[in-house]
């Protein structure tokens, strides 16, 4: 499948005070098809280590508090935490390569970033293949994708290691990643001199008539700790047993029945309701599947638009 970008977004004009701002995306020519995407031989892409989130300050760039691209407004969240979302991912290389991003800074499609319609920028979140159990760590610092239901772009390198290149796209779960502050360090303690301490050192211990009586060699002293480098290594995570579409949650079970009914014979496969008690309540959720493929999935939220459903979205077993 042909992977669709829109373009970053450049900021267009500062409004009045308590107005939200104004940002507009032009529109920018696709990308090149999974198929004519290069294989670099250098940088390798499977190679490439995961990024390590830290704190960065929101960037002055592709924040506003909304903004609308191709006649759909999009809000921009106002922090990342406890962000988990699912569905389906793409990637963006050729066609985008040094093209500035929505952040201001230079894409690299060698790199491990990727594009977001309302994460705040910059933001760490790691991507999980849902259809191989791969996942990887990758900097969001642009928008987009905004063809589609497509809910994150990937840059070139990262949608090599999850192995969705040959496709162009792949189901996913998007999960961010706080960074923590690095821990202040501890203050020396005055130990206060205790007799034992005065005490003068005792003679050093013969060697034992079973042990060596060559002079050891003098201990070279110890070397720093090296700061540990990113993995490069792709994590493995468990594949869910199916994925399929949810199509509404309720806590009225007659509310479920009733969109079963207005589903059902619409060739959209099998439909049924699943309750759960979450936080003490029970809720009843219409789901439709198991989906196989990305292009099932496509072609069954599209059907469910046409009828109305505008929310449904990929769901785990």
């Amino acid at each position: 499948m042909k992977p669709a970008r829109a373009l970053a977004l450049p900021l267009c004009a500062a409004v009045a005070i308590g107005m939200a701002a104004c940002f507009s995306a032009p529109r920018r020519p696709e990308s090149p098809s999974p198929a004519a995407a290069p294989e670099p031989e250098t940088p390798p892409a499977q190679s490439a280590p995961d990024v390590v989130p830290r704190i960065e300050p929101r960037s002055r760039n592709g924040n506003p508090p909304f903004y609308d691209v191709l006649g759909k407004r999009y809000f921009v969240l106002s922090s990342s935490v406890g962000y988990v979302e699912r569905g389906v991912a793409s990637w963006y290389g050729p066609g985008f390569h040094k093209i500035r991003t929505s952040t201001g800074e230079i894409y690299d499609m060698y790199g491990m970033s990727a594009a977001h319609k309302t994460l705040p920028l910059p933001a760490y979140v790691r991507v999980t293949n849902l259809q191989n159990g791969r996942s990887v760590v990758v900097r969001v610092n642009d928008r987009g994708p905004f063809v589609g239901n497509r809910i994150i772009d990937l840059s070139y390198t990262a949608a090599s290691k999850l192995d969705m290149l040959r496709n162009g796209t792949a189901m996913v779960e998007v999960r961010s990643l706080d960074a923590a502050p690095a821990p202040a360090p501890a203050p020396a303690l005055e130990t206060p001199i205790t007799a034992a301490d005065s005490a003068p050192a005792a003679a050093p211990l013969t060697a034992s008539p079973l042990e060596s009586t060559s002079p050891a060699a003098p201990a070279a002293p110890a070397a720093p700790a090296a700061p540990a480098a990113p993995s490069a290594q792709v994590m493995q995570v468990a594949i869910p047993a199916a994925l399929f579409i949810q199509a509404g949650a309720f806590s009225d079970p007659k509310n479920a029945e009733r969109l079963v009914e207005k589903l059902r014979g619409g060739g959209y496969g099998k439909i049924f309701v699943r309750d759960n008690e979450i936080a003490g309540r029970r809720m009843y959720r219409v789901r439709i599947g198991p989906v196989p493929s990305v292009a099932e999935f496509d072609r069954i939220v599209a059907a469910l638009e046409r009828v109305g459903v505008h929310d449904a979205h990929l769901a785990l077993d």
